[in-house]
């Protein structure tokens, strides 16, 4: 049988920090791995050299930029994991929140706010919920995301954003939930780890601003959301971020390229996982 091959779409960062681990246990499987580094001059003809050599491609980076090669990828014919539907379900966080909505998943209570500022405060005294966090509707790593303890705040927070960047990005307002921050990573609908993530610098525990972590245990409830919404969004790899409110599981945020290294002596087995659902991928039809 013919080696597979398995393309790998990363960052200078990524490639340096996980790249020789990809490399290591793919040679024990007998799989070859070709890195992609995103951060180089971009050529067209030479990246569609490199993916046209794979089997399939796994996009480790989940940016604006890296979704335009993956749409350019599928259109290649070539198989690629995460798709870009996936990431316009999980990165845009209102129509995560409209689709968690629709499936019945227990989510925090969530606003879209209007583009006039006076129309913004209407509906945030309306929704009458303090304090409120506030996030555009896409941002990673706990970019764009504060909390406002009142209305004058709030305005505050939203010129801010509205003032960052080269447009004017939608925002979100919800609620505000008092509870550490609990991470499953799923890899090909198999939960793989958890993280309860603590911070006891404040109250943002997601992304760069858990300090902290520790393994804890799934129970039934959580583990029926969190393959309802695995299979609903359609996606095989991903970081689940859930909260506890008066003992109830809400789902917060997916995360569709997670991190790997929550505890470093289970990375190795964490990209494993990775590698294995590649080449199951790879070899199915």
């Amino acid at each position: 049988m013919k080696k597979k091959t398995i393309g790998i779409l990363s960052c200078s960062r990524e490639i340096e920090k996980e790249g020789k681990l990809f490399f290591e246990i793919a040679k024990k499987k007998g799989v070859k791995v070709i890195l992609i580094n995103l951060s180089d001059k971009f050529d067209i003809k030479s990246f569609k050299r490199k993916v046209k050599q794979c089997d399939i491609i796994y996009c480790s980076v989940w940016d604006d930029f890296s979704v335009e090669l993956t749409k350019t990828i599928e259109e290649w014919g070539i198989k690629i994991i995460e798709s870009s539907k996936s990431y316009y379900c999980t990165e845009d966080k209102w129509m995560f929140y409209i689709k968690c909505k629709k499936h019945n998943v227990p989510t925090p209570e969530t606003i879209l706010l209007s583009e006039n500022i006076n129309n913004a405060k209407s509906e945030l005294k309306q929704f009458g919920r303090w304090p409120v966090i506030l996030k555009r509707i896409n941002g990673t790593m706990g970019e764009y995301v504060e909390k406002a303890r009142g209305m004058a705040e709030a305005e505050q927070i939203i010129k801010k954003f509205w003032k960052k960047g080269s447009e004017k990005l939608p925002i979100i307002a919800q609620e505000f939930i008092e509870s550490p921050s609990y991470r499953v990573t799923v890899i090909g609908n198999k939960i793989v780890q958890t993280a309860l993530k603590k911070n006891n610098a404040g109250w943002k525990a997601t992304g760069v601003y858990a300090k902290r972590f520790e393994p804890f245990d799934i129970d039934k409830k959580l583990e029926r959301i969190i393959k309802k919404t695995v299979k609903f969004l359609d996606i095989k790899i991903c970081g689940i971020d859930v909260l506890k409110k008066g003992g109830k599981w809400l789902l917060l945020e997916v995360n569709g390229q997670p991190s790997l290294d929550f505890f470093e002596e289970e990375h190795e087995r964490i990209i494993e996982e990775v590698l294995n659902l590649l080449i199951k991928a790879a070899e199915e039809k």
